[in-house]
């Protein structure tokens, strides 16, 4: 649920994970005050009679630049990594290991599983894919719990898979601030590639991302910050913009529908990472949604596929009549095309 009050957006998101009921109160995109028209006080309530903005389109991004989780501000930062630490050993799957690791984000320690294939790696090292998981609460997540499936698909066909939990999940350090109005999940992320980078066992020229829901959101951001990501492949994924997001995301269908101004939805929209598609520079993405989806719309899917295509970028979309967020009656389709998908394109 979220509602739209004077220039103050927020955004209540329900995100679930596989098998997993979703649950509202994820705090959501994007708790941000928005620029405030000539004749409107700044963050005071917005006027009932049209006014004309005082800023121009440069000024506008520039304002957007200057927002914490804008690509402009992720692009500045610096994302080392560290080393994988072993905390665990768990059973091993079918062909590879499992292990839960940590690594250092912003000085914090971020736990993670790691799959690596079971034998020599091959010349240059295997390749690996960034995971990244859709809303869970963080006070119950667990690193061992959901998405095995689907690590599993990946880990099975030769990939190195890492799962961030991202900070203030389960035993990871730090504070759980969401993933749309805060960049810290995002950093998270960064900062797994970077690891996975230094890790001998990996090629870091073969390096993609999978995310689904909300770690699709993350998906795309991260490939946009880091031009080492050579495709992602994203399920169910709050991937539209910012501005479509802030009118368009309903758990509500009784209650009106959200409007913005001109000036407000032109900002949303700078500030989104689709607004930027043209910088994937080529780099593909595949993208799986199912039309019964109660959490994430089909139409974001819809939305993305439209920006991708009007920015000339390469991609693939799947529909699947009928299924959920998990796309739970096509998982084993699904999963067989992004296996695919990767051995194509890493």
């Amino acid at each position: 649920m979220r509602r739209l009050m004077g220039w103050i957006l927020a955004l209540l998101v329900a995100g679930a994970a596989f098998v997993y009921v979703a649950q509202p109160g994820e705090s959501g995109l994007p708790r941000l005050t928005l620029p405030a028209p000539s004749g409107s006080p700044a963050n005071g309530p917005a006027s009932s009679t049209p006014t004309t903005p005082s800023l121009d389109d440069t000024a506008l991004r520039r304002l957007a630049e200057g927002q914490p989780i804008s690509l402009a501000a992720l692009r500045a930062r610096d994302y080392p990594g560290s080393a994988l630490t072993v905390r665990r050993t768990l059973a091993p799957g079918v062909n590879y290991t499992r292990q839960v690791v940590s690594y250092q984000s912003e000085g914090l320690r971020i736990n993670a599983l790691l799959t690596v294939p079971n034998g020599r790696p091959p010349a240059g090292g295997w390749p690996a894919i960034v995971f990244n998981h859709g809303y869970i609460p963080p006070d119950v997540y667990r690193t061992t719990e959901r998405y095995v499936a689907y690590q599993d698909a990946f880990a099975r066909a030769g990939f190195v898979t890492l799962k961030s939990d991202y900070r203030g999940h389960g035993d990871s350090e730090g504070e759980a601030r969401g993933g749309y109005n805060d960049p810290g999940y995002t950093v998270d992320v960064l900062n797994a590639a970077a690891s996975l980078k230094k890790d001998p066992r990996v090629n870091a020229g073969r390096m993609g991302l999978w995310g689904h829901s909300m770690g699709g959101q993350l998906s795309l951001r991260a490939m946009l910050v880091d031009e080492d990501l050579k495709a992602a492949s994203l399920w169910a994924g709050v991937v539209a913009g910012y501005d479509v997001l802030a009118t368009d995301w309903r758990t509500d269908a009784d209650g009106p529908k959200p409007t913005l101004d001109p000036f407000n939805r032109r900002y949303l929209r700078l500030l989104s990472p689709n607004a930027h598609l043209s910088d994937l520079r080529g780099r593909p993405l595949q993208l799986h949604h199912g039309t019964a989806d109660k959490d994430v719309p089909y139409s974001f899917q819809v939305a993305l596929a439209n920006d991708l295509r009007a920015a000339g970028q390469p991609f693939t979309a799947f529909r699947y009549e009928g299924d959920d967020h998990n796309l739970s009656r096509n998982l084993r389709l699904a999963l067989r095309r992004s296996v695919q998908f990767f051995k194509e394109n890493l």
